[in-house]
């Protein structure tokens, strides 16, 4: 990934897209589609659609699935923000506020709030179809070539 968040100012979804080139396995499974890209508020939009094979025992998204949305957002606003692929999750942070059901979409804005030498912080907040709150999260990105 050539985009660096230090030597482009402005953050574009096609640029974003053209760059990576491929869709991780993670994000086809979950079925995931870029929305929008903003680099005013270093943040980006997905949507996940909730399908049936989400559902815990109640009929509703298991909340695993919300966790692994958050991070199929994480990855890439990461990407974005540091200009490195080179990075892992060190911890994601989920509270959970209504369920979802299949056929439902969930709409995933996440933010850069610290972009440091070793890590990458972000938060980000899940909305269903009726524009309600759903989940909320945090995370920690290790940049891994700040290791060596």
């Amino acid at each position: 990934m050539a985009i660096n968040s230090n030597q482009k100012e402005e953050w574009d979804k096609e640029d974003f897209l053209q760059e990576l080139k491929e869709v991780p396995p993670c994000s086809r499974f979950m079925h995931s589609r870029l929305l929008e890209v903003n680099s005013e508020e270093k943040s980006m939009t997905f949507v996940f659609p909730v399908m049936d094979h989400y559902s815990n025992p109640a009929g509703s998204m298991q909340a695993g699935f919300y966790s692994a949305a958050f991070d199929n957002v994480y990855g890439p606003l990461c990407l974005m923000a540091s200009g490195t692929p080179n990075s892992v999750a060190i911890n994601l942070n989920t509270e959970y506020h209504r369920p979802t059901f299949p056929g439902d979409e969930i709409t995933i804005t996440a933010r850069v709030i610290r972009n440091g030498r070793s890590r990458v912080f972000m938060s980000a907040e899940a909305y269903n179809q009726e524009a309600k709150l759903v989940a909320t999260s945090t995370c920690n990105y290790l940049l891994l070539d700040s290791l060596k």
